[in-house]
C-alpha cells in the first residue's frame, strides 16, 4: 500500500486546525492507570473498534521521537512520531506518513489533569486536508466527530485501577 508524506504538525496547528476535535472524558481511575492504557501494546486497538491495528516501531521506554504505526478500520495506516512526552500527564503527535492519499496534516494532543473523581482526559484531534479532500473533511465533520468521541470514550473500559 504506498505511503503519502505529510506536513509536520505543531501545537500552533493543534489550536488552528480547520477540522479540530476535541473530547473530555472523566475516568475513575489515577492518571497512573490511564496513562499506563495509552502507553500499552494494546492500546487503541483494546478499546476502540475504529482502531483495528497498533505496534510500536521505536523500543521502549517511550518518550519524544518514539513512533508508532496506527490502522484504522483496516485501510488506512498513520505512522505516528512523538514530539511531547510528559509521563502521566500529556503526549503529542504528529503524523508523519499516511496511506490516504490528500491528507495535509494531522495531529493529536492527550492531556491527562487529576479531578476530584480520579483523572479528566482531553483528547484533541486535528487534521487538514490537501485541496481536493478539503471539501469531504468539511462534510464528514459530523462523522468524524462522533467516530473521534467513540476513540476517547472508549478508554474509559480499559482501565481498572480505582481512585484511592
Amino acid at each position: 500500500m504506498p505511503t503519502y508524506a505529510l506536513h509536520e504538525s505543531d501545537d500552533r496547528f493543534l489550536a488552528t486546525a480547520p477540522n479540530r476535535y476535541v473530547h473530555v472524558v472523566e475516568i475513575a481511575a489515577p492518571p497512573s492507570a490511564v496513562w499506563a492504557a495509552l502507553t500499552a501494546d494494546d492500546a487503541l486497538v483494546s478499546w476502540s473498534s475504529a482502531v483495528t491495528g497498533m505496534r510500536w516501531t521505536s523500543p521502549p521506554p517511550f518518550g519524544v521521537g518514539a513512533t508508532r504505526v496506527v490502522t484504522l478500520a483496516g485501510v488506512a495506516g498513520l505512522t505516528e512520531r512523538f514530539y511531547r512526552w510528559d509521563d502521566e500527564r500529556r503526549m503529542t503527535f504528529t503524523v508523519d506518513s499516511a496511506t490516504i492519499p490528500g491528507l495535509r496534516r494531522f495531529a493529536e494532543d492527550i492531556q491527562l489533569t487529576p479531578s476530584t473523581t480520579g483523572t479528566r482526559l482531553t483528547w484533541t484531534f486535528a487534521v487538514e486536508g490537501g485541496p481536493a479532500l478539503r471539501p469531504l473533511l468539511r462534510l464528514a465533520g459530523p462523522v468524524t466527530n462522533r467516530l473521534t468521541a467513540s476513540i476517547a470514550r472508549g478508554i474509559v473500559g480499559s482501565v481498572d485501577a480505582p481512585v484511592r
